[in-house]
């Protein structure tokens, strides 16, 4: 990690994510009756497990709303979900209220346009590398891996790197 990066990722109090095309593939499986299906990966689900472990609060920021997703989010202990965000920066400026935080305490891990004004304004911007590239611009870290294939947990290990806490959370399976 670079000495750019360092201090915006120990600064990290809250992380959230979006959901298409960061916590799944974003590709919409949709069903006859119109529902959607969605595909999480087990990594992620442990990297935002320790995470959570580690100190920081969870928050998933959608612009679609889906029941798979709070289901996904209870397993994994994330404590905060907003689903059917229309203006994801309004959403986002309410959870840190919430939380008590400032925007410099905030991750964000985006992929898309919607994600521009939150990965603008949030104390460390992640993507992925999917994303079109005025979103990877304003990132400051973009994962090597892809969205919905443990580019969630990439950030959240790094993000526990930059903390000093990632080999506490690693040291728990190797007992």
């Amino acid at each position: 990690m670079t000495r750019r990066l360092l201090p915006r990722a120990r600064a990290v109090r809250l992380a959230i994510f979006d959901v298409d095309g960061v916590l799944t593939d974003g590709v919409l499986y949709l069903s006859e009756r119109g529902e959607a299906f969605k595909a999480f990966h087990i990594l992620d689900g442990q990297g935002l497990k320790m995470l959570r472990a580690s100190g920081v609060e969870l928050a998933l920021l959608s612009g679609r709303k889906s029941a798979a997703v709070l289901k996904r989010a209870t397993e994994v202990g994330v404590d905060h979900v907003v689903q059917g965000a229309q203006d994801k920066l309004r959403a986002f400026r309410m959870l840190l209220r919430k939380a008590g935080l400032t925007e410099t305490e905030a991750a964000f891990m985006g992929d898309d346009l919607p994600d521009l004004p939150v990965l603008r304004c949030c104390g460390f911007a992640i993507s992925v590398p999917g994303a079109p590239a005025l979103v990877q611009r304003h990132a400051h870290y973009v994962t090597r891996r892809p969205g919905g294939f443990g580019a969630v947990r990439e950030a959240c290990e790094l993000l526990m790197q930059a903390q000093g806490t990632l080999s506490r959370q690693l040291e728990a399976y190797l007992r």
